[in-house]
């Protein structure tokens, strides 16, 4: 069936918190989609965590709330298998009225990150592991999810239980066919360390897929869930005694002859993969807004609960957030285990791969890498909280090196608007406003 051919399709791009933002249109629009038929505010990617304008912002006052054209991104339609009637969604993004990249908009900015390592004739590949939780949201409180089979409610966690995977197997059968049919590379599926929560991997690709990808898979599991009789959260943390949801980053760098640019035929890697470490042990610190962006992530970076609070790099060590995993040389990588599942994932892959290409231009030099425990180590570490991350983030030059000025300014007011009105909502009731959100 021809695009055209549906009633209906939506189109969507990305906003600075990670959410949809677009259209239902008819079918038959499918056919003026790269003429621009569909124009939306460029406000409108910049809108805070409640859907709102930002106060003073000078896209909508300074600009008279001027349009954008929307163009699709390449990723091509795919289909939405959690709604009831076929309603394929095709990816955009944002442009101003001349057709120039609207620097708002997060993926250009992860697209411009990618360009530095193309002039180099490098490719980046990448992969994330999301943790999710599965969630009971039917009353005034926030709680844990009920076994299907039983309706008992989940009383404790089941790291890497078979019996927690068979109690929620129709649900993980239908994600495993969901990301087929959306063309998701989902590779391992594991019950993790929360209460109701799993762990699923997307395989090694493109860099710019594997963010598509990751941006279309957290929208996913929040549809399917609710497909299923519960709610799904990528909040970084649902319960507070209890694990918080993280998402890793892994990436190798491939030259114009398939070879990983990180492998020295050893366990230690080469020169450009310790600059490109040194480049992200810089920036983390600073990047802590794209890593922690809402209040409830900070309930996640706390010494000792399985979330990095400093600046460290190792080789096969979980406690650092920089990893190096062993395996063979070819396979060579960077783990990045900073950043919490409620992220947006083009800002997180731009903050993260821009430091690394920062890095590698500059040549930095990474300390020595830790051994033991990362949280025993006196380490630079990330903000401590929300309005001090915002602070570090605005003013910080390696930010700049890397993250277009105009996004900067427009995250750094989203930021500080959601923080002035989330002081007025109680930590306990704050689940309201991120569940469907992060």
């Amino acid at each position: 069936m021809e695009l055209a051919d549906y009633p209906t399709i939506r189109v969507a791009a990305c906003d600075l918190n990670g959410q949809m933002r677009g259209k239902r249109i008819p079918g038959a629009y499918a056919l003026k989609l790269d003429a621009g038929a569909v124009r939306m505010p460029l406000s409108v990617l910049n809108v805070d965590i409640f859907g709102a304008d930002i106060e003073g912002s000078p896209l909508v006052f300074d600009s008279g709330d001027a349009d954008g054209v929307l163009y699709p991104t390449g990723r091509g339609p795919v289909p939405l298998p959690w709604l009831d009637a076929p309603q394929p969604l095709v990816p955009m993004a944002m442009h101003h009225e001349d057709g120039t990249p609207f620097e708002g908009d997060p993926r250009h900015a992860l697209v411009g990150v990618l360009d530095r390592f193309g002039t180099r004739g490098w490719q980046v590949i990448a992969a994330t592991e999301l943790e999710f939780t599965l969630v009971d949201d039917s009353g005034e409180a926030l709680r844990h999810v009920r076994d299907p089979r039983s309706g008992r409610r989940l009383e404790a966690p089941g790291i890497l239980s078979m019996a927690q995977m068979d109690a929620f197997d129709p649900f993980l059968t239908a994600l495993y066919e969901a990301c087929a049919a959306m063309g998701i590379p989902a590779q391992t599926a594991t019950s993790e360390a929360g209460i109701g929560q799993f762990e699923v991997t997307l395989d090694h690709q493109d860099a710019l897929r594997a963010a598509d990808d990751t941006w279309l898979f957290k929208t996913l599991i929040k549809g399917l869930a609710h497909r299923h009789g519960f709610s799904a959260s990528f909040m970084a943390k649902p319960f507070g005694n209890d694990a918080g949801n993280g998402m890793h980053l892994h990436f190798s760098v491939l030259d114009g002859d398939g070879r990983n640019v990180f492998d020295d035929g050893g366990a230690k890697g080469t020169d450009t993969l310790r600059a490109a470490v040194a480049g992200c042990l810089a920036a983390l610190p600073a990047s802590t807004l794209i890593f922690a962006p809402h209040a409830n992530s900070y309930a996640r970076l706390v010494p000792g609960a399985h979330a990095p609070t400093g600046a460290s790099w190792a080789y096969e060590n979980r406690t650092a957030a920089i990893r190096i995993p062993g395996g063979p040389p070819a396979a060579r990588r960077i783990e990045h285990r900073a950043a919490g599942g409620d992220i947006n994932p083009y800002l997180t892959f731009a903050a993260i791969l821009g430091a690394a290409i920062t890095g590698v231009e500059t040549g930095m030099e990474p300390p020595d890498p830790i051994t033991g425990n990362a949280y025993e180590h006196d380490l630079p570490r990330m903000a401590p909280d929300w309005e001090t991350a915002i602070d570090r983030f605005r003013g910080d030059p390696l930010i700049a090196a890397f993250l277009p000025p105009e996004l900067i300014a427009n995250l750094v007011m989203t930021k500080r608007q959601e923080l002035r009105l989330m002081r007025d909502i109680a930590p306990e009731a704050q689940w309201k406003t991120y569940l469907e959100t992060v």
